[in-house]
C-alpha cells in the first residue's frame, strides 16, 4: 500500500493470522459483493453469505444485475460488513449444482434463523454461488500500518 506508511511484516503486530481472516469472514452478517457490468462499469450491492470451506457461498434471483454480470464474468470481490477491521476476498464466482444448493440452504438456514430451505435456494428463479477465491486482504483497525495481510491461494 504504497504511501500509507505501511511497516515491513515483522513491524508493527506484524502479519495477521489466516485464523483472523477466518473468523471475520465466518462472523459477518452481510457482505458487499462487487461485480462488473458487460459494459465494464462497477456494481457493488450487499448480500446474505456463508463463509464455508474458504470459498464465500451466497445466492440472489437469477435475473438480478449481479447474476447476470456473473454470467458474462465471473470476476467478483466481496468484503465483510466491518469497515473497522475488513476483509476483502477476490476470485471467481462459479454457479453451484443441486447437491451443493442443498449444503448451502442448511448453512444458510443455521446461520440466519430461516427455514428457506433447498426448495427457495434452488427454484429456477434463484442462483446460487461459491466465490472460488483467489486473494485476501485484511487490517486490524487497531494497526492500521502494521498489520495489513495479503493471502494468495494457487487454484
Amino acid at each position: 500500500m504504497p504511501g500509507y506508511g505501511i511497516v515491513g511484516p515483522t513491524e508493527g503486530s506484524g502479519l495477521l493470522p489466516w485464523g483472523w481472516a477466518r473468523e471475520r469472514l465466518t462472523l459477518s452478517h452481510d457482505y458487499w459483493l462487487a461485480t462488473v457490468w458487460p459494459n465494464g462499469r462497477p456494481h457493488v450491492t450487499p448480500v446474505w453469505g456463508v463463509w464455508r470451506d474458504d470459498a464465500l457461498w451466497f445466492s440472489c434471483s437469477r435475473r438480478s444485475r449481479k447474476a447476470r454480470n456473473l454470467d458474462v464474468n465471473p470476476r467478483v470481490v466481496a468484503t465483510t460488513d466491518d469497515p473497522a477491521n475488513p476483509v476483502i476476498v477476490e476470485g471467481e464466482a462459479q454457479g453451484l449444482e443441486r447437491a451443493s444448493i442443498a449444503a448451502f440452504a442448511g448453512w444458510c438456514d443455521t446461520k440466519y434463523g430461516t427455514d428457506y430451505g433447498v426448495a427457495f435456494f434452488g427454484d429456477p428463479s434463484n442462483a446460487c454461488f461459491r466465490i472460488d477465491v483467489t486473494s485476501v486482504f485484511g487490517i486490524d483497525g487497531q494497526d492500521f500500518t502494521g498489520s495489513p495481510t495479503k493471502w494468495v491461494f494457487s487454484r
